[in-house]
């Protein structure tokens, strides 16, 4: 099964895919993509758009994991990062393939074992699950890789034959 892992933002998407077979991983692609604070909002969203569009139809996953939003105390970003992941979600629903949310809990759980693993225990079980060389950067892209191994691990996959 292939799986698209989505960290959501404005600035930074971080998306990473995975294959998911047999109990193995094995990473297919991974990256982010990043739009400047000197562009428009809407021009952003475009862009982060177009983005995902081309990874889905480039890698075709069946499944796309995403993770919940973390509110913090800055409202307007935020909404900006809200407003990101409706794009990331619209972006599967347009070609028919199911989300699954997490939370960041969730993915801790998912890809260490405990919920409230911190952030480098996580980053260096990706890795070791993966079989990377290094810990992919920025955080984002680690943070996606993380968010697919969840849904792997969730057997959460009974959307996945939806008729479309």
């Amino acid at each position: 099964m292939i799986i698209l892992g989505i960290d959501p933002g404005i600035a930074i998407m971080g998306y990473g895919i995975i294959n998911y077979e047999g109990n193995r991983f094995k990473p297919i692609h991974y990256g982010a993509i990043k739009t400047p604070s000197t562009m428009s909002t809407d021009m952003r969203l475009k862009e982060i758009y177009e983005g995902l569009i081309e990874i889905i139809t480039t890698y075709r996953p069946d499944a796309i994991a995403i993770e919940e939003l973390f509110f913090n105390t800055n409202a307007k970003t935020a909404i900006q990062v809200g407003q990101a992941r409706g794009v990331a979600v619209l972006s599967a629903a347009l070609q028919n393939i199911p989300v699954f949310e997490y939370t960041p809990l969730q993915v801790k759980q998912g890809v260490v074992g405990y919920g409230r693993a911190e952030k480098n225990q996580v980053q260096q079980m990706i890795k070791a699950l993966l079989n990377l060389e290094k810990v992919p950067k920025p955080d984002d892209v680690a943070d996606a890789l993380g968010v697919a191994i969840c849904h792997a691990h969730s057997g959460n996959f009974k959307e996945l034959f939806r008729v479309k």
